[in-house]
């Protein structure tokens, strides 16, 4: 993208706004500038213009909620920015994964995602906010009281919730069953976390397996 296709306001500013590559989620509205623009396409990182702070500011500068840029877009009459990225983390301020979550009948519900996430948070999306009170702890938050007591009590969570779902799936009880394998699934992300183990390296995992016979899983291809 040539800047000098870009039709900037009155105060050399354009409106941008993000949107998850993945899901279509979109996260947030922010503004930028020339200079913001540049730093974006030269880092790969979305970077924006502080209107109240009148500075550039790095997404996840503070917070480590950094957003890596997948594609650029301008709408049709080039004064609006589309960034396509991979949220690190949440988009809001408020710990919430959109910005967009007020919505006029009052209900608080976050902008829509269109992949298959679309009707429930997927594994990587609870991820992201666990990993996110791990790096900015909150003293009202579960997840970042369990960081805080360290990896034995996470292990302790994580036995008992299999211990749980063991115990549900010999009752047969369905729906109990999957209130507990969602416990389970919920703090062994969290202790994936604890070691910087992603959902991703999980999912690489699994297509390593996938067609191998027993025994020949840890080989190297």
């Amino acid at each position: 993208m040539n800047t000098k296709d870009i039709n900037f306001d009155d105060k050399g500013l354009i409106p941008v706004i993000v949107q998850d590559a993945e899901n279509g989620q979109v996260l947030m509205l922010a503004y930028a500038n020339k200079e913001s623009i540049e730093k974006t396409i030269e880092s790969k990182n979305a970077h924006f213009w502080s209107r109240s702070r009148d500075r550039l500011w790095k997404k996840g500068e503070e917070s480590g909620n950094h957003q890596e840029i997948k594609d650029i877009l301008l709408d049709c009459d080039k004064d609006t920015v589309l960034l396509l990225v991979n949220q690190k983390g949440v988009a809001c301020h408020t710990g919430k994964r959109t910005c967009f979550f007020n919505s006029l009948d009052n209900e608080n519900r976050g902008a829509p995602s269109f992949g298959e996430t679309r009707s429930a948070k997927t594994l990587d999306d609870i991820y992201e906010v666990i990993d996110d009170r791990k790096r900015n702890p909150r003293e009202d938050s579960y997840v970042g009281k369990l960081f805080k007591k360290g990896i034995d009590e996470i292990l302790k969570k994580v036995g008992e919730e299999a211990a749980e779902t063991i115990i549900a799936a010999k009752s047969g009880e369905r729906e109990e069953l999957i209130y507990e394998t969602t416990d389970l699934l919920f703090h062994t992300l969290i202790c994936l976390a604890q070691f910087g183990i992603t959902p991703e390296d999980i999912y690489n995992e699994f297509g390593r397996r996938f067609g191998k016979k027993k025994g020949e899983y840890r080989k190297t291809d």
